[in-house]
């Protein structure tokens, strides 16, 4: 079969970001199916511009079970590019992938599925008219439940639009053949809103390109970090992440620990903010490091000694499945937790990680000092987090449930 995904933010494994899309798109291609992705020629992740916009990306990659990436074909839509300056910088970018990934979709021939995928909810919208007009099944994936969570962190304030955003999200839900979801706990929230028909592929990791026995040591020395027990967070620098959290945990941690580093590697708009606080508080313990792809965060996982994972303390927040986290595990690397919820209950089956409640910076530094404090209790946990994942959150597996449901919308 053919598939048409849409995804402003997609990334191969030599882009920052999250490949969850890019690695499920590899295992359908190694099954004979063709994906074509219609994605943003400017990184979510760093702002920086990929390949020209609606060019034809070959990537030339070996797939497993001998397929090649000719199966996968990468369109760029034309895209607002200053997503980074603002909120409105980043509707407005929104707003015009929308329209020039739908006209760029129009150009794609002989779809047997159109897949759309939110949060941006506007690219949801194109696939699903693209959908319509081809007469195809429409599979709708939730990864964020996007307008709620950007009312509670407080960036959708206007009440038009978010009433504008909230229909569309439940006409959205409602149309759908099915809705797709990343984490258990958006189940609930998808079927309120209207959703006819519910299917669950966990966010995951696949263990493969990950080695626990690793100990990253070029990485260190390239980073100056003998000897030092590195707590490491990856990932986003926005508002949702609560990253000065850490910087105050880095503050209690200096003086009382001071074996302990605490390394803050991704991007985002928050990250300048953060860097100047830094400063000023001359946290000399704690540091930035710029994006990695996805084929460079296993040497940057295993340099790490604990991993942390942190959202502001928000209830919505508790229904999710952070990608970071399973990567976390994947590489056999303890969890410092600060999310409650359904990703709590993950670490805490797998026995893989310590919760520090949120917001709270002296709970996080509690936490990293604990692992800090037995080196080998904490490679044991991260061992645990690894075995727990093989066996739960394996991308192989979820990649196989994710081919049974296009099948079967297909058939």
């Amino acid at each position: 079969m053919h598939i048409l995904l849409i995804h402003q933010a997609f990334a191969s494994f030599d882009e920052p970001g999250g490949t969850r899309h890019y690695e499920l798109s590899r295992y359908l291609a190694a099954r004979g199916h063709r994906v074509t992705i219609i994605a943003s020629p400017v990184s979510y992740i760093t702002g920086t511009a990929n390949p020209a916009p609606s060019s034809v990306e070959g990537l030339g990659e070996a797939l497993p079970g001998g397929a090649s990436d000719d199966s996968i074909t990468i369109l760029r839509a034309r895209v607002y590019s200053a997503h980074h300056k603002s909120f409105f910088d980043r509707v407005i970018a929104f707003v015009t992938f929308m329209l020039s990934s739908f006209l760029l979709g129009l150009r794609v021939r002989s779809v047997d599925l159109v897949w759309g995928t939110s949060p941006p909810i506007l690219q949801a919208l194109s696939a699903w008219s693209l959908a319509r007009l081809k007469r195809v099944p429409f599979l709708f994936e939730v990864r964020d439940l996007w307008p709620r969570f950007a009312i509670a962190i407080g960036v959708l304030k206007n009440p038009v639009l978010i009433a504008v955003t909230t229909w569309l999200e439940r006409f959205l839900y409602r149309q759908a053949d099915r809705v797709m979801v990343n984490s258990p706990g958006f189940v609930q929230h998808v079927r309120e809103g209207g959703a006819r028909h519910i299917e669950l592929v966990p966010n995951g990791a696949d263990p493969s390109m990950f080695d626990p026995a690793d100990k990253g040591q070029p990485f260190r020395d390239a980073h100056g970090w003998q000897g030092k027990f590195v707590a490491l967070y990856a990932g986003a620098h926005g508002l949702s992440n609560d990253l000065g959290v850490l910087l105050e945990a880095a503050g209690i941690l200096r003086d009382s620990a001071p074996e302990v580093r605490i390394v803050l590697l991704g991007d985002g708009m928050a990250k300048p903010g953060l860097q100047a606080q830094a400063r000023r508080l001359g946290l000399d313990n704690l540091a930035f490091l710029d994006p990695l792809p996805k084929s460079q965060m296993p040497a940057a996982l295993a340099a790490a000694d604990a991993c942390i994972a942190i959202l502001k303390p928000l209830e919505d927040y508790k229904t999710t499945y952070p990608n970071k986290v399973f990567d976390y595990m994947a590489a056999g690397r303890p969890v410092v937790l600060a999310i409650d919820g359904a990703i709590r209950e993950v670490v805490e089956a797998a026995g893989c990680g310590l919760f520090a409640r949120p917001g709270e910076a002296r709970a996080m530094a509690d936490a990293i000092d604990e692992l800090a404090s037995d080196p080998a209790g904490s490679r044991k946990m991260g061992l645990r987090g690894r075995d727990y994942l093989e066996h739960n959150f394996s991308r192989t597996a979820l990649a196989e449930r994710l081919a049974r449901i296009l099948g079967e919308m297909v058939a």
